[in-house]
């Protein structure tokens, strides 16, 4: 009886511990899976945070490139009138007509950007570079088209290099006048033009003094061009003065030879204007505006094949024949394809 009792006992103080341990296993079983999702939900939102702060700042780094000019990073606000023109996009009307009278083709803007200011827009990426160029930039366009000085209105050497966005951002930082920019060391050749150009803004007076004429005289004798141009004289029909004068050089007067357009409009053969350039210095010698080796350009088509259908007599002696200016060197070398 006595060991009946005490297996009874034994039993029941098996099963408490079991129940015991069962109870253990069971709440080890839950609690590392509860750990579990608790590090996962703050993991996703340690993650979380920083994902959509990156991707707010993204976003307003975008919205201030549309408040800022593609080409010299200046802001738009700065203009009253708030004129912006598209990187991509047909050529405005203005300037198609302009590009007509130049005798040049563009279809649309990226075309035309890359010829003026030597940059390819096409590339572009939205979240980087802007989508829109100032009016300031659209008159460089226009000044540098019409062979005008633009160097007041455009005095960076290059267009601006846009780059991702950082925490050192310098357009999320950037003032309201646009992008702010590393100083950079002035061009000697450009600043020289622009003192001259502040110079001589008063006009010159056109009055035929005795020193103007000397200094005719004096830019003749320095082309000493007597001996490789052809004279006014030898045209075959007797022209207007005034047309005469159009197709002449202003230094030498013979003849244009390889004719080359200043800034200031005005003609000249190029080996005349650049012996008067390294001697005299640099200006116009019709005008006296500034004017550089590297300003110079070639006239339109119309007019280069206007002057080579000019029909000119053969100075040489006895042959007196009518020939093309066009076809004057290649009728020069017949006699001596001859002999």
């Amino acid at each position: 009886h006595l060991a009946n009792n005490n297996k009874g006992k034994m039993a029941a103080s098996l099963d408490q511990v079991i129940e015991e341990k069962t109870d253990t296993v069971a709440l080890m079983s839950h609690s590392p899976f509860e750990t579990d999702t608790d590090l996962n939900k703050s993991m996703q939102t340690i993650d979380k945070g920083p994902f959509h702060v990156s991707q707010r700042e993204a976003k307003t780094h975008q919205e201030n490139l549309q408040h800022l000019c593609r080409i010299c990073g200046g802001s738009f606000k700065t203009d009253p009138y708030k004129r912006s023109h598209p990187v991509h996009g047909p050529i405005d009307d203005e300037m198609q007509v302009l590009l007509r009278k130049k005798e040049k083709k563009a279809i649309s803007w990226p075309d035309l950007l890359a010829k003026i200011f030597k940059i390819d827009v096409k590339g572009d990426i939205d979240t980087i570079h802007p989508t829109k160029f100032c009016h300031q930039c659209w008159t460089v366009v226009q000044k540098k088209l019409s062979n005008s000085p633009y160097e007041m209105f455009f005095p960076r050497r290059s267009p601006v290099e846009w780059q991702p966005h950082s925490s050192s951002c310098d357009v999320c930082g950037t003032s309201p006048r646009g992008v702010k920019r590393k100083k950079q060391v002035l061009n000697p050749q450009l600043s020289k033009k622009l003192r001259m150009v502040a110079g001589r803004v008063r006009k010159i007076r056109q009055i035929n003094n005795p020193k103007q004429v000397n200094q005719k005289s004096l830019m003749k004798k320095i082309a000493s061009c007597k001996k490789i141009h052809l004279s006014t004289k030898i045209l075959a029909v007797d022209y207007p003065s005034d047309f005469v004068k159009s197709i002449s050089c202003q230094i030498c007067e013979h003849i244009l030879a390889d004719p080359v357009e200043t800034t200031c409009k005005h003609l000249f053969c190029r080996t005349c204007i650049l012996k008067c350039l390294k001697v005299m210095g640099s200006y116009c010698p019709a005008c006296h505006y500034p004017c550089f080796s590297t300003d110079l350009v070639s006239p339109v088509k119309s007019f280069l094949s206007i002057m080579n259908s000019l029909s000119v007599i053969c100075p040489v002696k006895d042959c007196q024949e009518e020939v093309c200016l066009g076809k004057y060197c290649h009728h020069l070398s017949r006699p001596k394809e001859i002999k």
